[in-house]
Parts: structure tokens; sequence; C-alpha cells
């Protein structure tokens, strides 16, 4: 896929790996609409990337598991550049409390990082089927594809995002629509660092660990300790270029740490083992 001169939207543009990418499409051609719930931060952002691609960035105030928001983004984009063929489905809620986590905690993950994506595809299939293409990324975690020590809510709703962009791919695949999902471990952000999220939720996504409703400190510190220790902590922006070379092949899992690719080859090949060796990783963290 080549993005030059293809509109997207992106949420949870305001910081993290959604300003990454935003910043990665617009120097590479894109016009992009960057949506989050934080309203000074998004206007942050159009004003760095406006002296980069004047013209090509716009900012939009919502809330991406609101379908209601979600339409007038869309909208936003099409009466500024035209209609939505690309969209990055980034905006997410990172780890909180273990199993005690409430379930008003349960509902912000799970509204956040699957239903929003569930709602945007409703509305942006049609269209692109009657059109023969678009293109549909999921930002999911590693976490989605192994587990997150610490974390219940993180490690279910990231494992439903990665299933959620797998059936639409083979769902639709073969009618012109491209689906691609990123998953990576540790990156630079204020959710790895165990930042709440200046806008509250859906407004920054890092993927690896961060901070949920109401967080445990203990499963949270944990949580932390696990992605660091599991390997290298990223730059956004090498995600952002990880996702670019994923969308120019066409690819479906997208790995900024190519490591995962071995442990969830790991996992496949001997379950029992690979949780073993999960529980003796998550003793070494207690």
């Amino acid at each position: 896929m080549d993005v030059t001169g293809q509109v997207a939207a992106v949420t949870g543009g305001a910081g993290g790996i959604g300003r990454a990418i935003a910043r990665r499409l617009v120097e590479n051609g894109c016009r992009v609409v960057v949506s989050d719930l934080d309203t000074g931060r998004i206007a942050e952002v159009v004003d760095e990337l406006e002296s980069i691609a004047p013209g090509r960035i716009a900012g939009h105030v919502g809330d991406c598991a609101d379908e209601a928001d979600l339409a007038r983004l869309l909208a936003d984009a099409e009466r500024r550049f035209g209609p939505v063929e690309l969209f990055v489905a980034n905006a997410g809620i990172g780890p909180g409390a273990g199993l005690d986590a409430p379930d008003a905690e349960w509902t912000a993950a799970l509204e956040v990082n699957v239903l929003a994506h569930v709602r945007a595809a409703r509305l942006l299939l049609p269209g692109w089927l009657e059109r023969g293409r678009g293109h549909f990324v999921v930002t999911a975690s590693a976490a989605g594809l192994l587990t997150q020590i610490g974390s219940p809510t993180y490690s279910v709703t990231k494992h439903a995002a990665v299933g959620f962009a797998e059936w639409l791919s083979v769902t639709y695949g073969d009618r012109g629509i491209g689906v691609s999902c990123l998953c990576p471990m540790g990156v630079d952000t204020a959710m790895l660092r165990g930042e709440p999220s200046a806008g509250g939720s859906g407004s920054d996504t890092g993927t690896g660990a961060g901070s949920g409703t109401g967080a445990d400190a203990g499963a949270l510190s944990q949580a932390l300790r696990a992605v660091t220790g599991a390997g290298r902590v990223l730059d956004p922006l090498d995600v952002a270029d990880a996702l670019l070379d994923g969308l120019r092949d066409e690819r479906f899992l997208v790995l900024p740490h190519p490591e995962v690719l071995e442990f969830y080859r790991r996992k496949g090949a001997d379950y029992d083992r690979w949780l073993a060796g999960m529980r003796r990783y998550q003793q070494s963290l207690a």
C-alpha cells in the first residue's frame, strides 16, 4: 500500500504511538486527521505537523469509543480531505488492577480497546466495500499474542483486538479491504511510564503497560516491570516506521519487536511449557 495521497484518521493521536504514526504519515504524503479527547495536545500535534506538511493535517476532539463521535470524525475528515481510506484505531487504555479490577475498569478497557474498533469498522466498511478499497489498522500489543502479566483487563482486551483484526481480514480481505495488526512490546510513552492519560479514555496509547482506572499499584508496577524486562523499549517513531513498512508490504502482523514472533512460535509449539515459563518470569518480578 502506498500511503501517498491517502486520507487517514488516527485515534489516540495526541501522544505516544498515535502522534508518531500521524507524523510519519504526513511525512510520506498522507492527509491526516488526528483524534483525541485532549483539546490542548491535539492543537500541539496539529501545529507541529502543519509546519511539516502545510494543509495536510487537521485535529478532531472526540471519544474513539463513542459511535457518534466516530461518525463526526469520519465526516470531518471527508469534508476536509475526502473519504478516509486508512483508519488507524490506535487509542487504548493500558493495564490496571489484577483480578480485583472493578467492573467499571473492565468496561472501560473493552469499550476503548475493542468496541471502538468494531464501531469504526461498522461505519467504514460500507463505503470501503462500495469503492473496493480501504485499510484498517488495529494497534493491539504483544500482549494480544502472548499475555500481560499483572493485568487481565489489558491481556484479554488486546487478545480480543487481535481477534477482531483477524476476523476483518478473513471476512473482507478478498474484497479489497486490507487489515494490519500492530503488536509492539514496550514503547517509551506516558503509558509505559505509568502516567495517567491526559485526556481520559482513549487519549494515549503506547502499548506495554500503563495507567488504568483505579489501577492497583502492585499490579501496575508488576505489569510495567514485565514489559521493560522483556526486551528493548522503543521510541514511538520506531513503531511508526515499522507500521509504514508493514503497510507498504501489506502485511497483517506488524511486529516492531521481531523477537515477539519467536515468543509466539514457542507458545504455539508447546503451550504448557510456555505457560510454565511465563509463571517463572512472573515469580522473578515479585
